[in-house]
Parts: C-alpha cells; structure tokens; sequence
C-alpha cells in the first residue's frame, strides 16, 4: 500500500511538475512571438529597425493595448466583451461634442460614461442571466447606433480644448508617447493588483471555477459587473487617446480594433475559457498585432488583408490556451 501511495505521489508531482512548466511556456509565448516577429520582418525589411518605425509600431498599439486590457478582464471570467471597440468609437463622439464646451469637465464625463456603459453590459449579463456574447453584440449594435445619431453620420472635428487631450498623442516622455506609458503603468497596476492585493484573483478564480468561487463567499455577479466596468473604463482611456491622434471623432472610429484588440488579448496568453492570463501577456499581445499591421505593411501585403492575419491569430491562439477539461464537448 505504501508503495502504491507513492507511485501516485510520483505521479501526481510529475504531471504537476509539467503543467507548471507548460505555464511557464504559455507566459514567456507572447514575448517569444514578438522577438521573432521583430527579427523576422527586420531581416526583410531593415527600414523597420529605424525610430519611426518602431515609433509607429508604439503609436499603432496604444489604442489596440488599452482595449485589449479591457477585454482581458471578461475574458477572465469566461465571457466576451463584442462592444468595447464600438463604445470607444461613441464615447470619442460625445468627446468632440462636449469638450469645446466643457473642456476637462468633458474628460471626466467621457471616463465615468465608460464605466457606466460597461456597468450596463455586466449587470444585463450576470443579473439578466444573457450569455456575454449574445448581450454585447446587442449592444454593440446599439453604441453604433448612437454614434451615428449623435454626430449625424460625420466627423466631429476637435479644435477648442485640443490642448486637453492632444498631449496623449502629440506630446512625449523621455521619447515616449504618454498614451502608451498610461498602457504600460496600467499593467503594471493591474499585475500588482492581480498578485498583491486579497481579492486580486478573483477574476481568474471565478474564471477557473464559479461554483467554488461562490462556495468561497466570492459574488460571482459582483465580479462579472466588475469586468464589464472595467472594460467600459479601458474604453474610454482608448477613446481619448484615439481622438487626440486623430484630431477628431467619427461614428467608426474605433470599430475597425474590435478584431485585433480580441486578438491580442488571446495571443498575449488570455484563455478564452477563463482564468487563465494576464496584463503583461496582453501588452506583448498588443506588439505582435502592432507589429503585424506595420510588418505586413512593409512587407507590401494589401491592407485589406490584415483582417486575415487578425482572424488566422485568433483561431490559432485559442486553439493553444483553450482549456479542453472545463469543456465536456467542443461545439
């Protein structure tokens, strides 16, 4: 018996042993992903070594980076956010039309109007009982909606109060573009949130296991309202930086980062499944798409093929860090 019993210790800390260094591979993917990319496209092109760009490089994934961030908690938790790209394009909207009138006041309004919109999404989700999917891709229909009613159908050019927000795209920290830095200081805050604070795993735990979550005294419905407001916030961050770049608003705006944003928080190690994943994984998630748009760019592949890449990505990535246990059947 004695034997028997640590046969299965054996085993039991072998199989052990290997999924903590398959987690080790999944968390140094991304950045292994990047660097080859980086070389890769380099080799072919040498002109993308040169500062503008990886300049370019930079600017392309800050809006991509912060939506990414935002998806990142729903998924998590095992859901889905389809409108966070759609309500960066409204709240940029109602961004143009407010701050020649309010000027800061409007950044803030901007910011508490994400929340808002993502505190929408989550209590119809975990309150209303409809699937992540389902409910936001009503949503997102309805963001496009109002946009469109909002602007009348065309750009809303910003030029009073530029100065407020045009610091995000224009300005520069030790060369480096301040919307990307806010990027980088959120995942930092968050991965120190996620390790350091008591409650800080509760989006993956809830992701992992509702049920003993819930056995735990955690509020599963409290956790998913949490995600979906803190997607609706990255929303807005990525509405303001948008919208200084652009030195304007449009109904669409954003919508085109719907595909690479989900991309990248699946290549950055994000299971769609739920938790599994993290802020850091994300960031270079948000690179290699970046880095695809401008490599492919280079390389002279036709733009309107890059949603291609986006989608091959995706498929290929979840079919990397989906987990097949929490599944009975794949459908």
């Amino acid at each position: 018996m004695a034997t028997e019993l640590t046969d299965r210790q054996r085993r039991a800390s072998l199989l052990a042993g290997h999924g903590l260094a398959g987690r080790h591979v999944r968390s140094i993917a991304p950045l292994l992903v990047l660097v080859v990319l980086v070389v890769v496209i380099g080799l072919r092109q040498p002109l993308f070594f040169s500062e503008r760009s990886q300049t370019t490089v930079v600017n392309q994934a800050i809006p991509i980076l912060l939506l990414a961030l935002g998806q990142m908690f729903v998924v998590l938790i095992g859901g889905i956010d389809l409108s966070n790209a759609a309500a960066t394009s409204l709240l940029g909207v109602l961004l143009a039309e407010w701050l020649p009138h309010m000027g800061v006041l409007a950044i803030v309004l901007v910011i508490l109007c994400g929340v808002g919109i993502g505190l929408v999404n989550g209590v119809v989700c975990a309150y209303g009982q409809v699937p992540s999917f389902v409910a936001t891709l009503g949503t997102l229909a309805l963001f496009q909606a109002l946009a469109l009613v909002i602007s009348h159908g065309s750009a809303i050019t910003v030029s009073n109060n530029y100065g407020a927000i045009g610091w995000l795209a224009t300005g520069s920290i030790g060369g480096i573009a301040p919307g990307f830095l806010i990027g980088v200081v959120a995942v930092v805050v968050v991965g120190v949130a996620f390790r350091a604070l008591r409650r800080g795993g509760v989006f993956h735990t809830v992701g992992l296991a509702e049920q003993a979550a819930i056995m735990c005294g955690i509020s599963a419905k409290a956790v998913r309202v949490s995600a979906f407001a803190l997607s609706g916030l990255f929303a807005s961050l990525a509405s303001l930086y948008l919208t200084a770049s652009q030195f304007s608003a449009a109904p669409g705006l954003a919508d085109s980062l719907l595909l690479p944003a989900i991309a990248a928080t699946v290549v950055g190690g994000v299971a769609i499944t739920g938790g599994v994943g993290g802020p850091v994984g994300v960031l270079f998630g948000a690179l290699i798409m970046s880095v695809l748009r401008i490599g492919s760019t280079i390389a002279g592949i036709d733009p309107t093929y890059q949603d291609i890449i986006y989608g091959a990505a995706v498929i290929i990535a979840v079919g990397a860090t989906i987990d097949r246990r929490k599944l009975s059947m794949i459908k």
